[in-house]
């Protein structure tokens, strides 16, 4: 059931909608990405996110540094058709989750993505198809972009990894995660003996990293490091919203 079904016409419009879905996909955002996302004012933006709550479909708490976070419950996960498990996002991982929300937003805002109506595969997603058993066999990217067969782009038919970088690894292990990303020929979730298929079509284009200071000059050593791979690993800059607002984390 989604969440159009779901609700009574006067509860959610279909900036509800869109804000729900984005904030289900991403674990939960904060409130002034949420703002950013249903292109409202901050105060219009609190009060949506307590209408919400008052329909049983997100929570809200003061994680970390920063405005509050808003979660979906199990009913605003059932509500959107999303199969997964409604936590808050975990504290060790909130300085990432708010990175790659910044990520999606920036890249979403873009003429390009938006006349190829390009589409974000979030992290949670490919996980899910993991049946959350993510670690042991296999690096998962931040996101994946899909540019649409169709799309006015040269880069029509692709699928992009996306990561955002936001402490330095060793090289030798940011190098073996580009490797394994760009020589990926499977889904996410399949079998083991088609997750790299030597001869067949990698599953990524390309892999955009976008970091932070700290971690910018090791992911361009592992990069130099991959031979042939490296024309296929993009660096840009994180975008300023990445960290927590006032500059902690």
């Amino acid at each position: 059931m989604t969440v159009r079904e779901h609700a009574k016409p006067a509860a959610l419009g279909e900036r509800d909608i869109e804000g729900l879905l984005f904030t289900g996909e991403m674990y939960g955002v904060q409130l002034d990405q949420l703002a950013v996302i249903l292109a409202l004012t901050p105060e219009r933006t609190r009060a949506v996110s307590a209408r919400w709550r008052g329909l049983g479909y997100a929570d809200a708490a003061r994680l970390g540094p920063g405005p509050l976070w808003i979660w979906l419950t199990r009913a605003g996960l059932a509500a959107c058709g999303l199969r997964y498990q409604p936590n808050p996002p975990p504290l060790s991982r909130l300085a990432h989750i708010r990175a790659v929300t910044s990520v999606r937003l920036a890249l979403e805002a873009t003429e390009t993505y938006r006349a190829a109506r390009a589409f974000w595969r979030s992290e949670r997603r490919l996980r899910a198809r993991n049946g959350g058993r993510v670690g042991l066999r296999e690096h998962l990217p931040d996101g994946e972009i899909h540019w649409p067969d169709d799309a006015p782009t040269q880069w029509a038919g692709e699928c992009w990894a996306i990561e955002a970088e936001l402490t330095k690894k060793t090289v030798h292990r940011t190098t073996a995660i580009m490797r394994e990303m760009l020589t990926r020929t499977g889904d996410y979730g399949c079998a083991a003996a088609d997750a790299a298929v030597p001869g067949r079509t990698p599953r990524h284009a390309r892999a955009v990293y976008l970091c932070s200071p700290a971690a910018r000059q090791t992911v361009m050593r592992a990069r130099d490091a991959l031979g042939p791979l490296t024309p296929r690993i993009e660096i840009r800059d994180l975008p300023a919203s990445a960290s927590f607002p006032g500059g902690a984390g």
